[in-house]
């Protein structure tokens, strides 16, 4: 993703992890979910937790791309759905199974 061409790979990662939205939130949130339900409203450059989306420069969206890895294709993604105390490993592993191992 930070190498030439990257830009193509974090739409790629980005189109996986939007077949799997509820497995994400439930692991984003240490009660399954329901803290960010009362987050994730769509209001307040948060997206709803009832839509996944993602674009450029784009703080209201599930997932942003920052307009400078736009610019370059290349860098990485910023995934805004997590909660403030979720747990790094799940939400970390949560990622990895969905982008690398497609599950």
């Amino acid at each position: 993703m930070r190498q030439e061409g990257g830009y193509d790979k974090i739409v790629e990662a980005i189109k996986l992890m939007e077949k799997k939205p509820l497995e994400h939130i439930i692991e984003y949130d240490p009660t399954g979910g329901d803290d960010n339900r009362r987050r994730l409203t769509g209001l307040h450059e948060t997206a709803s937790i009832d839509e996944f989306s993602w674009g450029v420069a784009h703080r209201g969206c599930s997932i942003r791309i920052p307009r400078s890895v736009a610019d370059e294709k290349k860098g990485y993604f910023e995934d805004r759905r997590p909660s403030s105390n979720a747990d790094p490993y799940s939400v970390t592993n949560r990622i990895v199974m969905t982008i690398c191992l497609g599950q």
